[in-house]
């Protein structure tokens, strides 16, 4: 099914969404270019939390991608495997909204929605392997 092709292709974008912000907050403190690392310590709080989001976004966007490609390549067809595909897009585009927000509760719920959609498409992919 083409949602989960989608569905890597907007996870993708989503890892750099946060560093749209991080790169807002790096011009606001005066970027470095001969050290843009070094000045992690200069940014304000919701810069240094769009690092974070940004970065935990390439570890969620690996599990995924496996997640669909196994459900894309071994056939599932189930609405629920479409549901998770969206489900995790959405997800992680809230996680990052709420951890840069500083919202832990809300951000972990996120966190915690997306980490079951992947483990969905796993298992749904499985199971459909072994049939």
């Amino acid at each position: 099914m083409i949602i989960f092709l989608y569905s890597i292709a907007a996870a993708a974008v989503l890892i750099y969404l946060p560093f749209l912000v991080v790169g807002y907050a790096r011009a606001r403190v005066g970027y470095d270019v001969s050290s843009p690392r070094a000045m992690f310590d200069k940014l304000p709080p919701y810069g240094q939390r769009a690092t974070w989001a940004h970065q935990n976004s390439f570890e969620a966007f690996m599990v995924f991608s496996a997640a669909a490609l196994m459900a894309y390549v071994t056939g599932v067809t189930s609405q629920i495997a479409v549901g998770a595909a969206i489900a995790f897009v959405a997800a992680r585009l809230l996680y990052s909204i709420f951890y840069i927000l500083n919202i832990p509760l809300l951000r972990s719920l996120m966190f915690a929605i997306a980490s079951a959609s992947s483990a969905t498409l796993f298992i749904l992919s499985i199971i459909q392997a072994n049939r």
